[in-house]
């Protein structure tokens, strides 16, 4: 069964075009989507409309950075004949929707939702806040229902983004007299966040500790020196503490020699081990796991102009389906007159 079943469970998920994508994302949803495609009808967003509700400033940043994300997708093993990958903007019923589901929440249940009220406070807009990103909630329930999703898979932090959007669509239903919309279910992967190479909390474009998927071996190395370990860990005869110790948690996530990881890990905590050694064992390993996939994009990225027809097929190949559901809704609303 491949994700163009017609039986197969909706699954969406996507990305804001705004840089390269990195680890990050890569451990917390691009492998995912790659085994997900082979089970799930799944759509791939590049939320281009989205990202310009905090990027109005540099509207060029949101569209370069489109072409470059689709790349990091097809670098990574998405497929298009399986996944269909899309941009937001070019799909017109999302709009359309998002602007009925705003006659469905408050603007006091927006500003309470957790994600928005993290995300203002990370962006310092205070009371200055643009409309767009305050309805955020609202406009990803569009892109949600419109594909009658089923699953989507988020990190921890976006979960009151999914339970807002099935509040949007049980008041929708109950508005409509029978069940239009699809309620979707939030798909935590097991592996959270990675922090950045710095040692903070969330691996940031914004804040420049990531590493790219498209990283040459020379930023990848660059980047693993840079990598935050024990601070206490100041001579080779120390033991050393794994807690906030980003080398081996990117070794958690990475490194497939579960046994080898674990005697490392007890050698760093009696003492003995030196932090360059861990670091040389986490760049092998992210050498060795990035090379292809930086391989295949420098290929896909001689001809752009196929990446774009790519685009273009996915786009329209959604419409369709948001176009359907969005009649659906209008119907539902009352508004079909002809």
């Amino acid at each position: 069964m491949t994700s163009q079943h017609s039986t197969a469970p909706v699954i969406l998920t996507g990305d804001r075009p705004t840089g390269p994508l990195h680890l990050g994302h890569f451990v917390g949803s691009l492998r995912n989507r790659v085994a997900y495609q082979d089970s799930y009808r799944q759509f791939v967003m590049l939320a281009d409309a989205q990202a310009l509700t905090d990027n109005m400033d540099d509207i060029g940043k949101v569209h370069r950075n489109v072409v470059e994300v689709a790349l990091d997708y097809l670098a990574v093993g998405l497929d298009p004949a399986k996944t269909t990958i899309l941009i937001q903007s070019q799909i017109p019923e999302l709009a359309e929707l998002t602007f009925y589901y705003l006659n469905l929440v408050t603007v006091a249940r927006l500003e309470r939702n957790p994600t928005v009220k993290e995300e203002i406070k990370h962006r310092g807009f205070e009371r200055d806040i643009p409309a767009g990103f305050l309805t955020y909630p609202a406009s990803q329930a569009a892109d949600i229902t419109a594909f009658k999703a089923s699953l989507v898979p988020v990190g921890e932090d976006q979960i009151p983004m999914i339970e807002q959007t099935n509040e949007i669509v049980r008041r929708f239903n109950r508005v409509a007299q029978k069940d239009v919309l699809v309620e979707a279910k939030a798909l935590v992967p097991e592996v959270g966040r990675l922090p950045g190479i710095d040692g903070k909390a969330k691996m940031s474009k914004s804040l420049g500790n990531t590493i790219n998927l498209g990283a040459s071996a020379a930023e990848i190395t660059a980047a693993v020196k840079m990598v935050y370990t024990d601070p206490l860990h100041l001579r080779v005869a120390d033991p050393g503490h794994l807690e906030g110790n980003v080398a081996f948690i990117y070794l958690d996530a990475f490194d497939p020699d579960r046994e080898g990881l674990q005697a490392m890990k007890e050698h760093y905590v009696r003492g003995g081990l030196g932090d360059s050694v861990v670091k040389k064992r986490l760049e092998g390993i992210l050498q060795d796991m990035l090379a292809p996939i930086r391989a295949r994009r420098e290929e896909f990225a001689k001809d752009k102009g196929q990446v774009m027809q790519i685009l273009r097929e996915g786009t329209a190949k959604a419409r369709e389906v948001a176009a359907q559901t969005t009649d659906e809704v209008r119907r539902a609303l009352g508004l079909s007159y002809f």
